[in-house]
């Protein structure tokens, strides 16, 4: 342990050694798991459907994917999970929970194709299906929410927004400027890269933009605020952990959290729009559809006919379809948790208020962590085995306007929707006179 910070000596030293000899092994082994990179389909695929598409010929991709078992890996955390197994103490629960992720993730990339991927995905990612806490609602209620709320206002709003076109160039530079008030300056980079497929893509310490595209204001405040100031500054404050590395980690089963996490980010901002609402809603109804038996030709239909162009559906429906057969009743659901990840941190946030520990909110940022992991790990922050975040976004340094969004928000759900309309369909009478 040379060159750390010394752990507090209310801590057993033995349990302690132990565990940070199983973090470092967690940290090792993840390093040989790649979910997107082993799940990602090759351009070809999509040329070659687009191509017979447009021939009115349109046939299900033929994808193939790596067949390396991860035995090694699966048998490594297995015996981590055994070092660690039947002690409920905060640490070691984290520990363990985090290997066993790693160890269904193994799981569903060992049966990627197969129609055996759907049990591991949803034990990691959940489904539509799923239930928000604090009421009987589930992913798919919220989805269908938001679906119908953006239709409505699709359909009675009279303004459009500016039309208007931001570089890559222009959004690197600004968005340098911006980071570099919350990191220090440089430690997050930002590439404009020609070669890219997608609009954007951010890892821990670069964001790259795709050059020659028109990026939008809201484009550039949802890559600041979900990308930088939540996936890339969580991912840095859990490498400066002094002791426990796989803070660092994006292991699958803070996925959730951390899309949540990064998704309130933009409502908290105000970065978010209708139109990414109903593409986050959009994407979990498409999960219920193929897990009903949509096949993947009637899933890109699905995405055209909602307006999106050829290319767009292609990439949604490839979405779903990662690792999972194209005949449809099975999906890699990992893109239901950024509702229902959304939907649990504002609930915690809002429970925090309402209890006065908006301090645990803090600890979300020190490290890519569950709400659970939060929660149970708050006397380790207490007693210093924990660091604080070094880095916070803007809204959670000065938290005056967080506390006053929570504090209307408490108190507004508890207003009775439907006792309103009874009451404005009432003044409506009366100013008929009736």
């Amino acid at each position: 342990m040379a060159g750390r910070t010394p752990l507090r000596k209310d801590h057993n030293e033995g349990d302690l050694k132990r565990w940070l000899e199983l973090d470092s092994r967690i940290v090792a082994t993840s390093r040989n798991i790649k979910v997107l990179s082993r799940l990602s389909w090759p351009i070809e695929i999509q040329q070659l459907f687009l191509e017979q598409w447009a021939k009115g010929n349109p046939a299900l991709p033929s994808v193939e994917y790596p067949v390396d078992d991860l035995a090694d890996s699966v048998a490594e955390l297995g015996a981590i999970c055994d070092a660690l197994a039947n002690d409920d103490r905060p640490l070691p629960t984290y520990l363990w929970r985090t290997a066993d992720s790693y160890r269904e993730l193994c799981h569903l990339l060992q049966h990627a194709g197969k129609p055996e991927m759907l049990e591991h995905s949803i034990n990691l990612y959940g489904s539509p299906d799923a239930p928000l806490s604090g009421g009987s609602l589930k992913n798919i209620d919220a989805a269908q929410h938001f679906v119908d709320i953006s239709d409505e206002y699709y359909r009675l709003a009279k303004t459009e927004e500016a039309d208007y076109c931001l570089s890559a160039t222009l959004l690197q530079t600004e968005m340098t400027r911006r980071l570099d008030e919350v990191f220090q300056p440089g430690m997050v980079s930002v590439a404009v890269d020609p070669h890219m497929a997608s609009k954007a893509a951010a890892g821990a310490t670069r964001i790259r933009l795709r050059q020659g595209t028109c990026f939008s204001e809201y484009d550039l405040e949802q890559l600041l605020q979900h990308e930088a100031f939540v996936h890339s500054l969580t991912a840095l404050n859990g490498r400066a952990q002094p002791h426990f590395k796989s803070l660092s980690l994006g292991a699958p089963r803070t996925t959730a959290a951390q899309e949540g996490l990064a998704t309130f980010a933009e409502l908290i901002t105000g970065a978010i729009d209708i139109n990414r609402m109903e593409r986050i809603a959009l994407r979990v109804v498409a999960i219920e559809r193929v897990l009903n038996g949509a096949d993947f030709i009637e899933t890109f239909e699905y995405f055209l006919s909602l307006g999106n162009n050829e290319m767009e559906s292609f990439n949604s429906a490839m979405r779903i379809f990662r690792g999972a057969p194209l005949t449809g009743g099975a999906a890699f659901t990992k893109d239901s948790v950024y509702l229902h990840g959304l939907m649990e941190v504002h609930t915690f946030f809002r429970w925090a208020m309402q209890h006065q520990r908006l301090g645990l909110c803090r600890h979300l940022f020190a490290g890519r962590m569950t709400i659970a992991d939060v929660i149970r790990l708050e006397p380790l922050f207490e007693d210093g085995t924990l660091a604080e975040p070094v880095y916070l976004p803007p809204w959670m340094v000065k938290t005056n306007g967080l506390a006053g969004y929570l504090a209307f928000s408490v108190f507004a759900n508890k207003i009775s929707i439907p006792e309103l309309d009874e009451e404005h369909a009432f003044h409506r009478i009366s100013d008929m006179g009736i």
